[in-house]
């Protein structure tokens, strides 16, 4: 089966084969002209500024096999463009700008009518659609994320899920005839692909949205971004062709051979960074490796904070060709991890992503032969349900990871210029009187500032 499922501006997606028509694994390939085409089903990086975190952008093109970067663009100063070369980002790797972050932070100001809440350095702030539509029309990415009126932290209110399905119907139907509209000239016709978004509620609640999708917007669209598994079941059959897009948050390799299982091409994997900055060492494959009956099961990284590996002077991985197993040994990273080195951290990033990469090639390929099914009983009876536990301290926070700072909040990093309290409560606590520009030569020898002679 090879067939042309969809064709956009300068991207095409086709479906190269799936064991079912709905609801099933697929494998295709993501194309978008003058960039390296994308095999799914596959990962995409979340980044911190366009950066993928720990990882240079240099390193992202000699040392991984990372071709694609979700940016959300309240990281960014609208002014800034283009995106690409602010970035650093290589021409080869195609670029999807949303309006957030992810994982989002939950926001104070509520969204409205035509305009949703974001966090940026300068703090809380609403992003108009009409914004979003020139920053779009600026930064020139080539995938764009439509924007969803989304309740972050809680579950919402039947009256506010109406308003979630009204707004952000809203906003795609004006992001669409801005960008693509028949009343807009043929040379300023926005190039990027448009994904929809698809909220997270049941599929009676956004009906009509998804009528609309099907009949109105239909040949506009370029994707689908969904926020929740579940919603895969939502797409209606003549938007089953679009590739889809899943903002996850899976909490290990199991979770997301689910989301494939059920159709999804594109995941968010943030467990990868957070392994990382725990020190663990993804070490897992897919198909599983053969096991004896009744051995435990096999875990799914190693913890490198481990006094074991003090002395262990093998690589992370046996026979893995990642730059941090080519190159070094595990003592070497529990030596870094423990003198809180970021090499540790940047080492540690590139190895798990080698470790995903291998991982969705071999989804590719047992999906293709017609065993993913059983690979994937197979792979969640040998290997553990859950990562390691973390028992280090991980590199320093970055700012957006944490909300803003709050009435009665704690610190969001310990103190670390404290050294000198102790000297300066003894200098406090001294009966002696302190050195004045008019203290004589025997004060100053009191001090210990001078000697007289």
């Amino acid at each position: 089966m090879d067939r042309e499922n969809h064709q956009s501006v300068n991207m095409t997606f086709s479906v190269l084969g799936s064991s079912g028509p709905a609801l099933a694994p697929r494998v295709g390939k993501l194309a978008i002209a003058g960039r390296k085409a994308l095999a799914t089903p596959h990962y995409l990086p979340v980044t911190s500024r366009g950066v993928v975190p720990h990882i240079s952008q240099d390193n992202v093109r000699n040392e991984t096999d990372i071709n694609a970067l979700y940016v959300g663009l309240e990281d960014f100063d609208a002014n800034e463009s283009p995106l690409r070369k602010f970035m650093c980002a290589s021409p080869e790797s195609p670029l999807i700008l949303g309006s957030r972050r992810f994982p989002a932070i939950a926001c104070p100001p509520v969204n409205t009518e035509t305009s949703i809440a974001i966090s940026t350095s300068d703090g809380y702030r609403q992003l108009p659609g009409e914004q979003y539509i020139k920053t779009i029309q600026k930064f020139k990415p080539d995938v764009v994320i439509g924007l969803a009126d989304m309740v972050l932290g809680r579950p919402p209110g039947n009256k506010r899920r109406g308003k979630m399905v009204d707004r952000t119907h809203a906003y795609t139907r004006d992001a669409l005839d801005r960008l693509y509209g028949d009343a807009v000239p043929e040379a300023e016709k926005c190039q990027a692909g448009y994904f929809a978004p698809i909220l997270p509620l049941d599929n009676a609640q956004q009906t009509l949205y998804l009528d609309d999708l099907e009949t109105e917007f239909r040949a506009r669209l370029a994707g689908l971004a969904l926020y929740e598994s579940a919603s895969l079941s939502f797409i209606p059959e003549s938007l089953g062709a679009l590739p889809r897009l899943l903002f996850s948050d899976p909490s290990g390799p199991h979770e997301v051979l689910r989301e494939i299982s059920l159709g999804a091409d594109l995941v968010t994997l943030p467990f990868v960074g957070v392994s990382s900055d725990a020190g663990i060492a993804l070490d897992f494959t897919f198909p599983a490796p053969p096991q004896e009956n009744g051995n435990e099961p096999l875990a799914l990284g190693i913890d490198m904070w481990s006094s074991q590996y003090a002395k262990d002077t093998s690589a992370l991985r046996q026979g893995c060709e990642c730059y941090a197993c080519r190159r070094h040994h595990r003592a070497y990273f529990n030596h870094l991890l423990n003198a809180k080195e970021m090499t540790a951290w940047a080492l540690l990033q590139m190895h798990n992503f080698h470790v995903l990469d291998l991982f969705f090639q071999g989804v590719r390929e047992s999906i293709q032969r017609g065993s993913f099914e059983e690979d994937v009983r197979v792979f969640n009876r040998v290997y553990a349900s859950t990562l390691p536990d973390c028992t280090g301290t991980g590199p320093r926070l970055r700012g957006y990871q944490f909300p803003s700072a709050l009435t009665n909040q704690p610190r969001r990093a310990p103190r670390v210029y404290g050294r000198l309290d102790d000297a300066l409560k003894k200098f406090q606590d001294s009966q002696s009187s302190v050195a004045t520009p008019d203290t004589d030569a025997d004060g100053l020898e009191q001090h210990g500032f001078a000697s007289k002679v």
